[in-house]
Order: C-alpha cells, then structure tokens, then sequence
C-alpha cells in the first residue's frame, strides 16, 4: 500500500491472524502488521467524510485510488459511484468479495477525533469498516498474484446505495458484473460479538424487508358529530393496533413476520374529523416463502379490520428485499478460514436477524455466504451498542480480522473448485 501508517496504529494487544499456512490457506500476519495501519487510516477517513447513498462520490474516488496505486484497474459502476476491481486471471469461476460502501443519514455523536465531518450523515452501520476489510483483502491477493501464489480470478465489488431499496447490488448485477462467478462472500459487523468472532449461519441469515403504504379515505366531518360520518382518525388507530396481529395470524402457516408501523398522518385542525389518513411502516419475514405471499396475505388482513368501517383503503406495497439465505458450503468456508486463522473458538452461530441486507440479490444468482464480524473489545466496560446507534464505533483491530478471513475464504474456496 501507498498509503503511510499514522495515528490509527494497530494496538499492540491484536490477534495475530494466521496460524499457519497450509494448502489453500496463508498467513496473512506480516501483510497486516505493515499495511493493518494504513487500513485503520482509511477507515478514520471514510468516517469523517461519510457519503449517503448514492452520493459515494468521493468515497469511490479514494478507494479507486488506491487500488490503481497497487497496480489494478477498476471499474465506476454507470451511476457514477460504486466500483468493481478484478485481481489475478484464469479461466475457473471468480471469486468475489463484497462491500457496502454508503452511510446513513443520521447525526454522528461520538466524541473521537474521527467523527464525521458532515451535519446528518454518518458511517454507523460499519460500512466503512466492510469497505476497508475488502480494500485490505484485494491489495493482499494482489500482492499473492504478483508472487504467483493466487490461484483464480477474484472480483472486489464495492457496492453503492445498500441502505436504499433495493439497493446497489441490483446495479451490480444489471451490469453483468455477476456472470462469471462462482461463489461470493461478505461481512457485516456485528457490535454485539467479541472480536475475534465470526458468526456463521446456514440457510437465511436476515429478512426480507418490504415498505408498506396504507391510505384510508372517508368524507370527512365535525368532530362534535362522528356518527355522521367515518371517524377517520378511529379507524386509523384500529388499523395499526390490529392489522399487525391479524397479519400475523394469517400469515402463521407460512412463516413469522413484523408489520410495524413507524409513521402515521392525518388530519391538522382538532375540531375536523380527516378525509384523508396515510400510514407508512416495513413488513419483515425472515420466510423466502413468506415474501412472496405477503402482499395477498396482508390485502385480506385489512379486508379483516377495515371491512365494517366504511372507510375506503388503498393497499401501496413495495417490494424490497429478499432474506440473505447463505450457501452451505461457502458458509463452511468461511468458517473454515477463521478457524484456520484465529482457532475454533472463533466461530460461533449466529442469530438470524430480522434486517435486511441488499446481499440477498447476489445470493438469487449465486451460490455465496454473509458473515457477522465481531466488533465488540471484549475489554471494554461500555454498552454493547447496536448497529445504526448514533455512538456506534468498532475496535478497529476488527479489519485485519476481516481481511483475514475474506482472503483465505477466497483462497480456500479455489483450492477446493480450481
């Protein structure tokens, strides 16, 4: 790398990834020890200017610059933000790790030297972190390639808009950059686990997330005569209170799921009865199955509640996205390769989660796996505090776990199909 090591220096403390290297596996050790530094650098400075969705301009442009400064050539996605970068060659499928690289739009309330710069946006989701995991992981496989140590193709995906529905990776896909791979393998942090941890999960590992809009109409009244008329605000309560439940219940045979409703408008004056009520909230299953019988299943559900109201209803339902249902195989090589790099006790089975996560769209073309990387210092005395948190930060010690694992879960992977 480039790039000079400064203040984010690696704690003397860290985890030493590799224990050995064996077929399909290296010791990444001296590569994290000189280049670890500068990758905690990247990160601080990806936090302090955070970009949201689909405005990564100047995010793609730093990691662009980087890779081209070890010798690669990436791609800008058509958007204009976003990348994909191809390391080494070879005929066999590729190999591709995945980033998010966008932030929220939120307030940033740490107090460290790194807190975001720009009033409303901030990386508390660890985006920045994933996208330095995939940064790291692509100069060491590139470093491998000039060695003639990389065995196939591996194609670095630094995907814009994943808080956005449906998010960057349909672009991703729509450009082709999925036809020639075979498998691919992400990360998320997970502030909740210990670092040193990788939460692994076979089979759906977060939700589907959909977005739901629910208009009433009535014709409207004085508040001192509601029997004249629909009670519009009434039966707006009714709708949130039990259409979550009825859902629920229609739903059971096919799978779990959360209607939850989080905004509710109508009507300004106290003493006019609306004409008008609009509800918005987010219906999430973690059921493949589920997602698609959802949009009937909930039309009868409100049939139910509203059917006697006299209140007209308009059901707008968009569609999201998918759960992250994680290949059997590739989750065991991601497994494999934290335990060769970190030992056993450094998987652990993961909860799957109600979010979601644009991931899902590789995974509906290709086989793959989504990994949960510990970002909690077991040391700490403070909160274990949860993504999207406006005091969320990470032990950077972290990224160099991340790299770890993504090389040798590429590594592994065409050890075991080249």
């Amino acid at each position: 790398m480039t790039a000079e090591a400064g203040a984010g220096a690696t704690p003397s403390n860290a985890p030493t990834p590799g224990i050995a290297s064996t077929p399909g596996h290296v010791d990444l050790s001296n590569f994290l020890r000189r280049h670890g530094p500068s990758l905690i650098d990247f990160r601080r400075d990806l936090h302090r200017h955070p970009e949201p969705s689909y405005e990564e301009h100047a995010t793609t442009d730093k990691i662009c610059n980087w890779l081209r400064a070890n010798g690669l050539d990436p791609q800008v996605l058509s958007r204009g933000t976003g990348l994909i970068c191809d390391v080494g060659y070879g005929d066999g499928p590729r190999v591709a790790l995945r980033a998010d690289i966008d932030a929220l739009a939120m307030d940033d309330l740490t107090d460290s030297e790194y807190t975001s710069r720009r009033p409303g946006v901030a990386h508390a989701c660890g985006h920045d972190v994933h996208t330095s995991v995939v940064l790291g992981a692509g100069i060491a496989l590139q470093t491998l390639d000039e060695m003639g140590r990389l065995p196939g193709p591996v194609r670095l995906i630094f995907e814009p808009g994943e808080e956005t529905v449906p998010g960057g990776a349909v672009d991703v896909i729509k450009e082709g950059y999925l036809e020639d791979v075979g498998v691919i393998f992400g990360m998320h942090c997970d502030p909740k686990a210990d670092l040193g941890q990788l939460g692994g999960r076979v089979g759906a590992i977060t939700s589907a997330s959909d977005t739901v809009e629910i208009v009433l109409r009535g014709p409207g009244g004085h508040t001192a005569r509601p029997e004249r008329t629909v009670d519009l605000v009434r039966v707006a309560g009714q709708l949130v209170t039990l259409v979550p439940g009825r859902f629920a219940e229609r739903a059971a045979a096919v799978g779990a799921t959360r209607l939850v409703f989080g905004a509710l408008h109508t009507g300004e004056a106290p003493n006019v009865i609306p004409s008008v009520a609009r509800m918005r909230g987010t219906m999430r299953t973690p059921s493949r199955e589920l997602w698609d019988a959802a949009p009937a299943i909930l039309r009868q559900a409100l049939d139910d509640v509203l059917g006697e109201t006299g209140a007209e209803w308009e059901l707008i339902y968009n569609r999201g996205i998918p759960p992250v249902v994680n290949d059997a195989e590739a989750m065991g090589t991601m497994e494999q390769a934290a335990r060769a790099s970190f030992g056993d006790q450094a998987v652990f089975a993961t909860e799957q989660s109600w979010g979601g996560d644009s991931f899902a769209w590789y995974l509906e073309d290709v086989p793959g796996a989504y990994a949960r990387l510990g970002t909690h210092n077991p040391a700490s005395q403070g909160p274990r505090l949860d993504l999207h948190a406006s005091t969320f930060d990470v032990d950077e010690r972290a990224i160099g776990i991340g790299v770890s694992v993504m090389v040798n879960s590429a590594l592994l992977w065409q050890a075991a199909h080249l």
